[in-house]
C-alpha cells in the first residue's frame, strides 16, 4: 500500500522552487494573454473589414489556430523554426508566442462578438455628431464592447493559465515542469501533483475573482442588472 509523505511539501527548498515556478507560470501566461489581445484585435477587425486581403488572412489564421492543437503549434514553433529557417529558438519565448498565437484566435471571436453586439445606432449616433468611423469606434463602440468582453476574456485567461502547463514539453521550467523535476528527485508523485493542483486552483480562482470585481465595478455583474 502506498504511504504518502506530505512532509516534503514543508521543506523550504521545495516551497521556494514551487513558488518560483508559479511566478514564472503567471509571467508566461500574462505575456501570452497580452499578445493574444493584440493578435485577437487584429484578427477580429480583419474579419469585419471590407478589405478582402485582410479579411482572408484573418479567416485563414482563425481556421488554422482553432483547428490544430496547441501542443502541435508549440512543437512546430519551437522545433520547426530551427529546422526550416535555421532560427535559434528560446524555450520560454517560443512558449509565450505559441500561447499568444493560439489564444489570439479565440480572443478574436470574443472581441468580434462584443463589437458586433453593440447596437448599430451607436455608430450612427457617433457619425451624426461628426465623429469619423475610427473616432466613433474608439470613443463609443469599443468602451461598451470592452465591458461585454470581461467575462469571456476572464475565462480565456484562466484557460491560458492551465494551457501554460504544456510549456513543460519544450523544457520551460514552469509550475508543472518544476513539479516533475521534484517528483523525479523524491518519488513523491501524488504529493507534488496535489500541491500544484492547489496552486493552479488558487491562481485561477483569483483571476476569476478579479474578473468578477471588474464586472461589478463596471456594472455588468448579475447583482448590478
Amino acid at each position: 500500500m502506498q504511504h504518502f509523505d506530505f512532509s516534503v511539501l514543508g521543506e523550504w527548498q521545495n516551497i521556494r522552487l514551487l513558488l518560483q515556478s508559479l511566478w514564472y507560470t503567471v509571467i508566461y501566461t500574462l505575456g501570452g494573454f497580452v499578445l493574444s489581445l493584440i493578435i485577437g484585435t487584429f484578427i477580429s477587425f480583419g474579419q469585419m473589414s471590407k478589405f478582402k486581403p485582410w479579411k482572408y488572412v484573418s479567416l485563414v489564421y482563425l481556421s488554422w489556430f482553432r483547428g490544430t492543437p496547441l501542443l502541435v503549434q508549440l512543437f512546430l514553433l519551437y522545433y520547426g523554426l530551427p529546422i526550416v529557417f535555421g532560427i535559434d529558438t528560446v524555450p520560454w519565448v517560443s512558449g509565450v508566442i505559441a500561447l499568444g498565437m493560439y489564444s489570439g484566435a479565440y480572443a478574436s471571436q470574443v472581441i468580434r462578438g462584443a463589437v458586433q453586439s453593440i447596437d448599430k445606432g451607436q455608430m450612427e449616433a457617433g457619425r451624426s455628431l461628426g465623429f469619423s468611423y475610427a473616432q466613433t469606434m474608439r470613443k463609443i463602440v469599443i468602451p461598451q464592447a470592452t465591458i461585454r468582453m470581461l467575462a469571456p476574456m476572464t475565462n480565456e485567461f484562466i484557460s491560458l493559465t492551465k494551457n501554460s502547463s504544456l510549456l513543460s514539453t519544450i523544457t520551460v521550467v514552469e509550475l508543472f515542469r518544476q513539479a516533475n523535476l521534484l517528483i523525479a528527485d523524491t518519488y513523491k508523485t501524488i504529493e507534488f501533483l496535489l500541491a500544484i493542483a492547489i496552486l493552479y486552483y488558487v491562481v485561477n480562482n483569483l483571476i476569476g475573482f478579479i474578473g468578477l470585481v471588474l464586472e461589478r465595478r463596471l456594472g455588468t455583474g448579475d447583482d448590478m442588472r
